[in-house]
């Protein structure tokens, strides 16, 4: 699988987004839903909605603040 994005148009604010982490959260996403279709898969429904949940959560924790952390150098930057 490759890694490398070619072209992406983002605004200027995000332009320092680390672009490498979105991909590794979202990778990381997609092996807990193949952890949670193999959970269903196995009968056990409860385990495999909680693993969905708690990841969805935290999925957007981290790309939130990956985006945070692009806005605080912008504005740096314009300082």
């Amino acid at each position: 699988m490759s890694r490398k994005v070619r072209s992406v148009r983002v605004p200027k604010e995000l332009e320092t987004l680390d672009l490498s982490g979105v991909i590794r959260e979202c990778e990381k996403h997609l092996r807990d839903l193949e952890s949670a279709t193999m959970l269903k898969q196995q009968g056990n429904q409860d385990a495999a909605e909680a693993l969905i949940k708690a990841r969805q959560a935290d999925l957007g924790k981290k790309l939130g603040k990956l985006v945070w952390e692009a806005r605080v150098k912008f504005g740096k930057k314009g300082e």
